[in-house]
């Protein structure tokens, strides 16, 4: 009898019924139950085997991308087994269930120690800190302590007459524009222009005014991996205190750059070493080499948070600070942090950064030699490079390139850059660990190949615009 066929005897006669489903997925009968598939968009009626559950969504999820081909992403997609294993045992603790679970707390703690050393906090025994899902949430509440310092300097005018506004550049990352909507903030944006993918130091002070209450600087642009100039801006903001009386904070949105800076390029000044710098931001998903979702935000001193942000609940045991958007997640990130701040050390974070970086490096200068691209950076700042087609090439655009590599099983995304260069469409590889100099050099080998196609057709593929706009990431 063929696997996919079956049949039964009901009242005399015989019944025959196909099968929907793998019969294997049977736990033990494998004709039992098989002949319905389960619906997709309301609950079953009733339940089936663990196995078969998990068959189904397994199935499924074999049709999205392979995330170690990912060159799109900044977020983690390796980890050790050891790491893995320490997170599915915490994968039950509550976070914000600090008096439940007190060690997993003190991990916390501890991660905020170390990137307040790490960051060059003035006394990081006493850093104000806590983890978050991730950068964007770092980033909103960076943002509402900037607002409520402001509020406070300015009692009388808001929120009767003053609205409040943030400078930031036209690069930077989508959460920034959440944050201005969702708090009624003015969204100041500083476009780009020419060859200036990022902040202009100056044309961020002449945008200040006694409304502002602070400047975004971006340490890692997710549009070509480039530092922004934060001391340079910090200088400018000097010297517009030194003429108005303006005092304008600084934050730091050090989402990749905070865990690649610090051990790559310490030349840099960047962090709390600079007096204007209020507040950072990273992502412990990127990398910070933890699996999604985990970010982390410090501030200079107690004063830089005011105290009224923070809430105190007691209905889950003890006197708990908390002082984020959300409330109940995971404990399992902020373990996996710890487990890579102990495991790493700083020579080993050096290490694996700079192995990205290589990677980067040497990747970007191959495809620069095969003539037909240009490069808008070379993966020397974040280990992420952006590049475009060269001058001359009609007969195929950035769009057809990211097309064709999706073919290869490669995901690299093709997108346009924001005022005032909508006119230039590139494409960007962002090298993690993980993506080592083997895969780099069977990506290229693709690249390679998928090039005398291109370069043999008439003229550039059509597409929707939507696709050619569509990059937020």
């Amino acid at each position: 009898m063929a696997l996919h066929r079956g049949s039964s005897v009901r009242h005399g006669k015989e019944e025959r019924r196909g099968f929907s489903v793998n019969p294997f997925y049977g736990e033990a009968d494998p004709v039992s139950g098989m002949a319905a598939e389960p619906p997709r968009h309301r609950l079953p009626d009733g339940p089936m085997a663990p196995s078969a559950a998990y068959q189904f969504v397994h199935d499924e999820l074999m049709l999205d991308g392979n995330a170690r081909l990912n060159l799109a992403t900044f977020v983690t997609t390796w980890m050790e087994p050891q790491a893995g294993k320490l997170m599915a045992d915490c994968r039950d603790k509550n976070m914000i269930d600090k008096d439940e679970y007190p060690r997993t707390a003190e991990l916390e703690r501890r991660c905020v120690a170390m990137l307040a050393h790490l960051w060059h906090v003035p006394d990081p025994e006493s850093a104000m800190g806590c983890s978050t899902t991730g950068s964007s949430e770092a980033c909103m509440l960076a943002g509402l302590a900037l607002k409520r310092r402001w509020a406070k300097r300015n009692p009388v005018r808001y929120p009767a007459t003053a609205k409040p506004n943030l400078v930031m550049g036209g690069n930077v990352q989508v959460c920034w524009d959440k944050f201005c909507n969702f708090w009624e903030v003015e969204a100041r944006q500083v476009p780009m222009e020419g060859d200036r993918f990022h902040l202009d130091p100056q044309a961020a002070a002449d945008l200040c005014d006694e409304n502002t209450i602070g400047v975004v600087a971006v340490l890692g642009s997710t549009f070509d991996g480039s530092y922004e100039p934060v001391a340079e801006v910090c200088g400018a903001l000097d010297d517009l205190q030194e003429r108005t009386g303006l005092d304008v904070p600084v934050h730091v949105d050090a989402a990749s750059g905070g865990m690649v800076a610090p051990f790559l390029d310490a030349e840099v000044v960047w962090d709390f070493r600079l007096p204007r710098v209020s507040s950072i931001n990273t992502s412990g998903h990127k990398y910070g080499l933890v699996y999604p979702g985990v970010g982390w935000a410090l501030w200079r001193t107690p004063e830089d948070l005011p105290e009224e942000l923070v809430f105190r609940v007691n209905y889950l045991g003890g006197d708990m600070p908390t002082f984020a958007l959300n409330f109940s997640r995971p404990g399992a990130q902020v373990a996996a942090q710890y487990y890579t701040f102990l495991r790493l050390g700083r020579e080993g974070f050096r290490a694996v950064q700079q192995n990205s970086r290589d990677v980067a490096c040497s990747l970007a200068d191959r495809i620069e030699a095969l003539g037909d691209f240009t490069l808008l950076t070379r993966g020397d700042q974040l280990p992420v490079f952006a590049f475009t087609t060269a001058d001359g090439v009609r007969n195929f655009d950035v769009f057809d390139v990211s097309r064709r590599l999706r073919e290869c099983g490669w995901l690299v995304p093709a997108y346009t850059f924001p005022p005032n260069r909508e006119d230039l469409s590139v494409l960007r590889v962002v090298c993690r660990n993980g993506f080592s100099m083997d895969l780099s050099d069977l990506f290229m080998a693709d690249l390679s190949g998928v090039m005398p196609e291109l370069r043999a057709q008439a003229k550039p593929q059509e597409r929707p615009e939507s696709e050619a706009t569509a990059f937020h990431h």
